[in-house]
């Protein structure tokens, strides 16, 4: 299920998010009826709009997008499991760009828990005619024509996402979200710098698994082959979700490890 809400301002043709992508997203998440990292997630959403030198309004406290969700979403509409796409998008009403105002749309996705493992595991490829850059914008949730580009070709050749490259023929991420490879002990997630998205959910289960011990993380520069050497692959999108990935190419994997991690980290919110 899948609901729609528009800032109190009149969207119309002129709004920049659809005449040139001037816009930002960042997800918020609901489980059980609360908000939950709603601090981290509203701390890159400033960041985001800094990024792309947005004019904040005053009234974007944290206090504000709790009220707005908790009323209209989890109280107004009931959902108790879900996510929630908050896009922030630059209006045409100021001197310069940077002095324009804001406004805002978000959709939210409702699911049965939005900690757990998600559906069977993904089928994805390795992507090479295309790859996406690795500068200050590229980690942050903005227009990418690569990820619709991505999308499309995963659609025409039966797969289920894309695994992206960067400049430098090194994994960045998939078009949907970021890749951590697990071998042994050691969960694999390519740094921020090669192009990985700066992701709220996937920051907080690492950080989980790190302070109970529970797996050595390392960042690190990836070349594609070695997404055939790990044992499993988890795929962490803060727009839709976690899955595991099943198969690479012609290489298949397995995905108990990572769903018992997964587990602990959701248990962790009871």
């Amino acid at each position: 299920m899948e609901n729609q809400y528009f800032t109190s301002d009149t969207l119309n043709v002129k709004n920049r998010a659809f005449l040139w992508g001037d816009t930002v997203k960042v997800s918020f998440f609901v489980k059980n009826g609360g908000l939950i990292m709603d601090e981290e997630c509203y701390f890159f959403l400033m960041a985001s709009m800094r990024k792309m030198r947005m004019n904040i309004p005053l009234t974007y406290t944290l206090e504000f997008f709790q009220n707005i969700f908790q009323q209209d979403i989890i109280d107004g509409k009931g959902i108790q499991n879900g996510i929630i796409n908050f896009q922030v998008f630059r209006n045409t009403d100021g001197v310069t760009l940077a002095k324009s105002s804001v406004s805002y749309f978000y959709e939210v996705v409702e699911m049965d828990d939005v900690l757990a493992v998600h559906g069977r595991p993904l089928e994805m490829d390795l992507i090479k005619e295309i790859n996406v850059n690795n500068n200050l914008l590229s980690n942050i949730r903005v227009h990418c024509p690569e990820n619709i580009y991505g999308g499309i070709y995963a659609q025409e050749n039966d797969l289920d996402d894309v695994i992206l490259l960067n400049p430098n023929k090194r994994i960045a991420r998939a078009t949907s979200g970021n890749l951590l490879f697990l071998e042994g002990n050691v969960i694999k997630v390519p740094k921020q710098s090669e192009g990985a998205y700066i992701s709220p959910l996937m920051e907080n289960f690492v950080t989980h698994l790190h302070k109970n011990n529970l797996a050595d993380i390392q960042e690190h520069e990836i070349i594609a082959f070695e997404s055939q050497k790990a044992e499993e692959i988890l795929m962490i999108s803060d727009e839709k979700g976690i899955f595991s990935v099943g198969k690479i190419r012609n290489k298949t994997f397995e995905n108990t490890r990572f769903t018992e991690l997964v587990e602990s980290w959701k248990n962790s919110f009871q």
